[in-house]
């Protein structure tokens, strides 16, 4: 532990304390943890504003603000007001009805599109439906960040780590099916009685205005048809490229360009900017920044490094230890660098002769499930916490952990189980 490890350390636990703690906004306090990562980490000689600039992962951002511009003129056609009619409809706008039908969507979603994709477009049907029925969105934001997240543990394209895991294993789109899809199915049903329990109080409150819901006409929500006869075009332009397996900031960035020139090309397009979650762009690259600084400092690579040594020669124990030390550290920080700094340790394993495809697994599921625990462990988390600071029920740090940690946790000796029970099989 030289100096760089003790201060990239230090920044980052005090940066996360006060993300944690929310005693300053978490855009402000990531901003000024990234400055000072580059500060120390040039006078220190570990890090440096060229190496932050490279670590923050562009692709990342430019899907999130595609996306985010796709979802911004579809806000304003009132399309989402008139799925949100319709789901109110079906459900009578009982709470539970509402957990489960749009949480399995989006989980379903979630196992062709990434799962941060799907959460920007589910969200605002969410947050409009709640306030029609005068309930909280909470319980159901919260249900389809976890699901959302939990789903895209089974395919091969559903989270960002299993793509990287995917070429590093040369594991198959129908590998994940056969192996991780199973474990995430039970796990998927793990997450939602934990909502079920955590919520209890919430799903049980009767939504009101129901009877003037049920003679709400949707289609007079359409604001604009030729607006959003020419988003949707290009929504499902976009959907067709994911499936192609094209890369997915560049098809956000192409559907974003599409929209604006079928929508705003004679129009200054401010009014449909103002309201990409700019704050939210600026956290994910400051956050970036820090935990750039952590990699360059060898904490990343030192953590990863203990798992090997603590493990022995046992491969169960071996896969176990990866398991819920990739999802204890996928909470803390951004699960896609860590996966990237365990990716080298598993290979290194391969190439000493060790059967390695458990292991391969239990980084699949960790970083997976991991990632439920805290409200940094998964982009789509930090979506729904800014989507719920638009109304009047914001979900919380606290709150997210609460839930969060349950969920995580039941998912984890979910996997733990599987690993245990059917290692043979995960091996091949």
């Amino acid at each position: 532990m030289n100096i760089p490890f003790i201060v990239s350390s230090i920044i980052f636990l005090v940066t996360f304390f006060f993300i944690l703690t929310e005693k300053i906004h978490r855009t402000v306090i990531a901003l000024l943890g990234g400055v000072l990562m580059i500060i120390l980490g040039t006078f220190f000689n570990f890090y440096s504003l060229e190496e932050a600039i490279k670590i923050i992962d562009f692709d990342t951002i430019i899907l999130l603000f595609g996306m985010m511009v796709i979802v911004a003129v579809m806000e304003k056609t009132g399309f989402f007001q008139y799925l949100a009619i319709i789901a109110a409809k079906k459900t009578k706008g009982d709470p539970w009805k509402l957990v489960v039908i749009l949480g399995t969507v989006t989980t379903l979603l979630s196992l062709v599109l990434n799962n941060v994709t799907t959460i920007i477009l589910i969200a605002p049907i969410t947050i409009i439906i709640a306030r029609l029925i005068k309930i909280s969105p909470s319980p159901i934001l919260m249900a389809e960040a976890l699901l959302s997240d939990t789903g895209g543990v089974a395919t091969l394209i559903g989270d960002p780590p299993n793509i990287i895991i995917g070429n590093a294993a040369s594991f198959s789109f129908n590998d994940f099916l056969t192996h991780s899809a199973p474990i995430v199915f039970v796990a998927w049903l793990a997450t939602l009685f934990v909502l079920r329990f955590v919520y209890n109080k919430d799903l049980k409150k009767k939504p009101e205005n129901i009877e003037s819901l049920l003679k709400m006409d949707e289609v007079r929500a359409i604001k604009d048809r030729s607006s959003l006869k020419k988003t949707l075009v290009v929504l499902f332009i976009v959907i067709i490229l994911f499936f192609l397996s094209i890369n997915p900031a560049l098809v956000a960035l192409i559907g974003a360009s599409l929209v604006l020139i079928l929508v705003s090309c004679h129009k200054d397009p401010q009014p449909i900017l103002k309201n990409i979650e700019w704050s939210i762009l600026l956290f994910f690259m400051a956050l970036f920044v820090v935990v750039g600084g952590l990699e360059h400092a060898g904490v990343l690579s030192y953590l990863a490094s203990l798992i090997s040594n603590l493990a022995h020669n046992n491969i169960i124990i071996i896969a176990l230890i990866i398991l819920w030390a990739s999802a204890f550290m996928s909470a803390i920080v951004d699960n896609i660098p860590f996966t990237i700094a365990m990716v080298p340790v598993i290979s290194y394993l391969e190439n000493q002769g060790v059967p390695v495809n458990l292991l391969w697994w239990s980084l699949v599921l960790g970083v997976g499930f991991g990632g439920n625990g805290t409200p940094i462990g998964s982009t789509a988390n930090l979506i729904v916490i800014a989507k719920s600071e638009q109304t009047n029920h914001p979900i919380t740090f606290r709150e997210w952990l609460k839930t969060g940690s349950i969920a995580a946790f039941s998912t984890l000796m979910v996997a733990s189980l599987a690993i245990i029970l059917f290692s043979s099989f995960l091996e091949n």
